[in-house]
């Protein structure tokens, strides 16, 4: 895999760079709504544990964090991760107690038309340590169009009864196979090891993901505010716990 350009050094400025956008938006008093985007990155990566010793829970929703010890420990693999996780745990300490509504989503992989061209270096580093993803079921993808309508979404939500809050989620698509994740590998210009990833554990022989011991994602979060959006419904703002 080449070189993504992402490092420890980057993680720190990307943590840097979310609390000064929160605060230049504290500061502004024309802003007093805020959505963050994050990724899926800063939920998904723990320590691997049997599944008879699991000590989290098996759906992966926007209640959990990434630790971010595990990711220093893994280094060049997950950078990327470790960064999205900082980022969006210090726009929550700069938010909190502010005259501002933050709101955060948590994309998947975004893709779309082009995006290998347009967007290849933060696909590269998303994919660190892809074969684990999706050995636990937690390598998802979500189109760009799916991504801009989660945000208008939330926004809408947001300045609508304060429906919006927390975290959300963004997904539209699970990969489940190892040929899928080759088509992945080819678009972004990478060697395809897919199948060498069969090998590890929680594949099948014909490199299908096995279901023993894998985490299941959850987008109900959103899900339930898009639908509740099109029924011109509101709930309640909830604030997300960050610590």
């Amino acid at each position: 895999w080449a070189s993504n350009g992402f490092s420890k050094h980057m993680a720190i400025l990307e943590a840097r760079a979310a609390e000064q956008v929160v605060e230049a938006c504290v500061r502004t008093e024309s802003v007093r709504k805020c959505v963050f985007t994050s990724s899926l990155l800063a939920c998904v990566w723990r320590q691997s544990y049997p599944h008879h010793r699991r000590r989290f829970p098996a759906i992966i929703d926007e209640s959990c964090w990434s630790d971010e010890s595990f990711c220093r420990d893994n280094k060049f693999q997950l950078w990327f991760a470790l960064g999205k996780t900082m980022a969006e745990k210090a726009a929550w300490r700069a938010a909190r107690g502010r005259d501002l509504k933050l709101v955060t989503i948590c994309p998947a992989l975004v893709t779309g038309p082009g995006f290998r061209r347009r967007n290849s270096t933060p696909s590269i580093a998303y994919l660190k340590g892809a074969h684990a993803m999706l050995a636990e079921g937690l390598l998802a993808t979500a189109d760009v169009e799916r991504v801009a309508e989660a945000h208008v979404r939330v926004y809408e939500a947001m300045s609508g009864g304060g429906a919006a809050g927390g975290r959300y989620i963004c997904y539209d698509h699970v990969v489940r196979r190892g040929e899928e994740f080759a088509e992945l590998q080819r678009q972004l210009g990478l060697p395809i090891t897919g199948v060498a990833a069969a090998s590890r554990p929680g594949y099948s022989d014909d490199g299908d993901v096995d279901g023993d011991g894998r985490f299941a994602l959850c987008n109900g979060k959103l899900a339930r505010l898009v639908s509740s959006r099109r029924r011109c419904t509101y709930d309640v703002y909830y604030p997300a716990s960050y610590d």
